[in-house]
């Protein structure tokens, strides 16, 4: 019998495109080799232009997808990204809690929360008092955040315009009880620019901006890459390096779909060992999302 692989599992919303959400996860977690499931906290309408509307699933929906998880195939780490409502928030941080508290399921084990706010069109994607819920109930329980700028604005009000206004959102943010803080500088000019704080330690990660616009999903996808990681035994920087790596090859196979924003191709290193051309790509991503 083959050997059981890590379980992972995200907790967000569904991209009807395929580029983004429960889809851009699950398709990471494959590329990665672990194995993915999913609770779906709404469904959207999108495309390459834009998300043109989402609808909410109950807390008793998100509820109930936890439990079928929690109480029969386990998990070794959890990603979270849209989780559009205050109550679907709750629930979710209740299940992270109380499994914690008696080691069920697997539920001590890492915590990715990605933030997600606003859309990388400048949709918003929470209702009112669920940014609140999140910084108060979900954030403390999370092992590393990885919000962009505009996120780490609404969590901290603290607008940045540069590297050192990066580095005071990310002690803001660590204030607000997370393990580790991700701020991704995508959105700044220049060469991008990431960092990762502890509350001792400041990790910089610089790389080149590539020049591809086809970048749809690179949010949800490094955090999932990087539950992933964790899942698979590595530790939080070397998790953050690795799920940089594999977004980069993503974004440099991106596909050019739709008449905006394209999606990046997960799949990359499948299809670079099936045709022969091995490696991987490395450097700076420039993820914003």
């Amino acid at each position: 019998m083959p050997a059981t692989p890590p379980r992972v599992l995200t907790v967000a919303g569904s991209d009807s495109s395929g580029g983004a959400g429960i889809q851009a996860d699950l398709k990471t977690m494959m590329a990665l080799g672990v194995y993915g499931m999913s609770v779906i906290c709404a469904v959207t309408a999108q495309n390459s232009l834009g998300v043109h509307g989402y609808w909410e699933l109950p807390a008793e929906a998100v509820r109930a997808q936890l439990d079928a998880i929690l109480t029969d195939i386990g998990v070794d780490a959890v990603k979270t990204g849209m989780l559009a409502s205050a109550a679907a928030v709750e629930a979710v941080a209740d299940a992270v809690a109380a499994g914690r508290a008696t080691a069920r399921a697997g539920v001590g084990a890492p915590l990715v929360v990605d933030p997600v706010a606003v859309s990388s069109h400048g949709d918003s994607l929470l209702s009112p008092g669920a940014l609140d819920a999140i910084r108060e109930r979900l954030l403390p329980l999370a092992t590393v955040i990885t919000p962009n700028l505009d996120e780490a604005a609404l969590l901290t009000g603290v607008r940045v315009a540069d590297e050192a206004g990066m580095i005071k959102a990310a002690e803001a943010l660590r204030d607000l009880g997370p393990q580790w803080v991700l701020v991704k500088g995508g959105h700044l000019p220049g060469h991008p620019v990431d960092v990762l704080f502890d509350g001792e330690q400041m990790h910089r990660f610089t790389g080149p901006r590539l020049p591809d616009q086809h970048t749809h999903g690179t949010g949800c996808t490094l955090a999932s890459a990087i539950a992933s990681f964790l899942a698979l035994g590595e530790d939080v920087p070397t998790a953050v390096v690795h799920g940089k790596e594999y977004v980069t090859g993503a974004i440099q196979a991106a596909f050019p779909l739709g008449a905006g924003i394209g999606p990046v191709d997960h799949a990359w290193r499948m299809r670079h060992t099936s045709s022969g051309a091995g490696g991987e790509a490395t450097g700076g991503t420039g993820v914003s999302g």
